[in-house]
């Protein structure tokens, strides 16, 4: 089930997993395969994962089953100076990996795709180890969508598969789109360490995003785009200028509704990498720090913007 140990440094390189992480993932795989109890764990947990691939997204217990998991193996070998519990994660994906690259496959999706979009796994191990300073996958849950087959990465930006809900659908047709309440759609997702976001980068990925569900997902016909993120909030054109590659990703939605319960801790999160930071800790290094800063002191808040385009 688990890659070879010979081949597993190789393939945690072609998933981005910091280099940090990867003598520890191999010296623990010893771990797993040579306890019955974490194998049976490990095949519950990649059998939920993998169920129907490809299929819609769907109520599962994964993440239960998998914060159960690590906190059972944790401290299963207390020789071992690195705990297995946090990375238990690690290797349910590594685990599906194989069903993922085949579901790919029989969709004719290049292998290119596939690479980058699995890469966001080593990203997320990233992203963990720059919020906690120690090993681990930040939110499993995440990454569920890309070993589904629900998500892309597609040049800059990642597209997931989803369905329109119905107040969302009840605005887009109000704009004159054929629309309902179930049918398919793109949601769009900003992903970390990927350089700025350039108007012409975004249109790059939002061409190759027509292409790609046209030619592999035929059956689908995504007529809209759809973003919830609080980089949508109208307030950020206080603070930055108009020709900011924020203010113009902005320009491309049409609200599909607005949230009135403040969301302070998503900027805080995704500028500086740690939701808990205080407002009047934050740094001003940036026109984007700054604006998420000098707000919140001010007493201000931020909030999840919900915006729609038709894909064209």
């Amino acid at each position: 089930m688990l890659p070879d140990a010979d081949d597993l440094p190789e393939l945690l390189l072609d998933l981005c997993v910091p280099h940090e992480d990867i003598n520890e993932l191999v010296g623990l795989r010893r771990t797993v395969t040579r306890d019955a109890e974490v194998l049976r764990l490990l095949e519950e947990c990649v059998e939920e994962l993998v169920e129907d691939m490809g299929g819609p997204d769907r109520p599962s217990r994964l993440t239960e089953r998998l914060a159960e998991a690590a906190e059972a193996t944790t401290a299963l070998d207390a020789s071992d100076p690195t705990p297995l519990g946090p990375y238990f994660a690690a290797y349910v994906f590594l685990a599906a990996l194989p069903h993922t690259r085949a579901y790919h496959r029989a969709r004719g999706i290049p292998a290119q795709i596939t690479r980058r979009t699995l890469a966001d796994f080593g990203r997320r191990m990233a992203v963990h180890r720059r919020r906690h300073g120690r090993g681990g996958v930040q939110s499993p849950r995440w990454l569920t969508l890309h070993f589904r087959g629900r998500l892309y990465q597609l040049g800059r930006l990642q597209f997931e598969r989803a369905q329109l809900a119905e107040h969302t659908a009840t605005t887009v047709a109000a704009a004159g789109l054929d629309a309902a309440a179930g049918a398919p759609c793109l949601n769009l997702h900003i992903p970390d360490f990927h350089g700025p976001l350039t108007p012409s980068a975004c249109d790059r990925s939002l061409d190759l995003a027509r292409e790609f569900f046209a030619r592999h997902l035929p059956e689908e016909h995504h007529g809209t785009v759809l973003c919830h993120s609080w980089l949508l909030d109208p307030q950020l054109k206080r603070y930055l200028p108009a020709d900011a590659n924020v203010i113009r990703f902005q320009e491309r939605f049409r609200v599909a509704h607005e949230d009135t319960e403040p969301a302070d801790t998503e900027p805080v999160q995704y500028v500086f990498g740690d939701p808990d930071i205080p407002p009047r800790d934050l740094p001003r290094r940036t026109s984007v720090e700054r604006a998420v800063g000098d707000h919140l002191r001010a007493g201000g808040h931020w909030y999840v913007g919900h915006g729609w385009f038709p894909l064209r």
